[in-house]
């Protein structure tokens, strides 16, 4: 009880002791090959800490405590429409799940309300998913014919008129064909950009966490001569209309930051341009199919897993699964 009472009184503290611990690693349904218990990876903590604050966030919203949540609380939770209105992913809440599970048995609370959440429905509701939607090679290309540009009959009054459509064109061929999160996108500054880095003009992104999500990870990708032709190309129209500010993209002539609903909505209309089904389509679509063609031309999981930033290497593996629509009709 006493453990529970600490938790009460402060959770996300409470938290931050029990993850980094052997403890949680006791918690594990598999414990390692050797049988000898380690601490999760400085990255992992950061994705379990950006979870549970999530859940305590909610707590307080619904004037809730770790040892007063129950059964149908933690259901409601993971029920919950994300910014956009649509239900959680299954397999992050299947994980949001198995990490308050573990919370819980770590206190030894009986009854577990989040192992009572998942016996309710059973486990499969949480593990079963539709599949991760990526691009045909065709749809790729289809979706690059139809980012936006300035209008040919657009009179300019000064040569930086429509530059808003030129920035999106150049962001959503980046996300494509580096395989960025729009988190990632947004937050992108002038010094992560690298020189060129082979005769066919590719450049290095070395993506840091500064601006980002809070689980964004540093990493360094490659933009293929493609892309880096259109980011270069806006890049110095960024230059000669003097935006301040270090964000490559930037909301405005002030150099702000832009919200992520801005590229949602700006990526969803080039898919709608397009032809593509808009269903699960936004900028994840585009990160899958970048690392689904990663794959395909013989990258490693690992590889994969440090290209694209992420905390654990069977994250990487999820996208061999990413599947492709057939357009309507076919």
């Amino acid at each position: 009880m006493f453990k529970l009472a600490s938790w009460d009184a402060n959770p996300i503290k409470a938290f931050d002791a029990f993850v980094v611990s052997l403890d949680f690693a006791e918690t594990a349904k598999r414990l390692p090959a050797d049988g000898k218990l380690k601490t999760v990876s400085k990255q992992s903590v950061a994705i379990y800490t950006y979870m549970f604050r999530n859940f305590c966030n909610w707590m307080v919203e619904q004037g809730k405590s770790f040892s007063t949540v129950d059964q149908a609380d933690i259901k409601r939770f993971i029920n919950r429409a994300d910014e956009h209105g649509r239900a959680i992913n299954s397999k992050i809440a299947h994980r949001y799940l198995r990490l308050l599970e573990r919370c819980y048995q770590h206190l030894e609370a009986e009854p577990n309300p989040a192992r009572e959440a998942i016996l309710a429905t059973g486990p499969s509701e949480y593990l079963r998913d539709e599949p991760t939607r990526a691009l045909s090679e065709d749809q790729l290309r289809r979706f690059f014919d139809a980012l936006p540009s300035a209008p040919a009959r657009l009179r300019r009054v000064t040569p930086f008129d429509g530059w808003k459509r030129r920035r999106d064109r150049a962001m959503q061929v980046v996300i494509a064909l580096a395989g960025l999160k729009v988190s990632e996108a947004i937050g992108l500054l002038l010094g992560e950009v690298g020189q060129q880095i082979d005769l066919e003009g590719a450049i290095e992104l070395r993506i840091t966490p500064s601006q980002k999500h809070e689980t964004s990870h540093e990493h360094a990708t490659i933009l293929p001569q493609e892309g880096a032709v259109e980011l270069q190309a806006w890049l110095k129209e960024r230059a000669a209309m003097g935006i301040p500010g270090e964000f490559v993209f930037p909301a405005n002539v002030e150099g702000r930051k832009m919200i992520k609903k801005t590229v949602y909505m700006q990526v969803r209309a080039t898919f709608e341009r397009a032809g593509i089904d808009l269903s699960r389509a936004g900028g994840r679509t585009l990160r899958n199919t970048f690392a689904q063609r990663k794959l395909a031309e013989g990258a490693a999981p690992d590889e994969l897993k440090d290209t694209l930033g992420l905390a654990l290497e069977r994250s990487a593996e999820d996208y061999k699964y990413a599947r492709v629509k057939p357009d309507p009709g076919e």
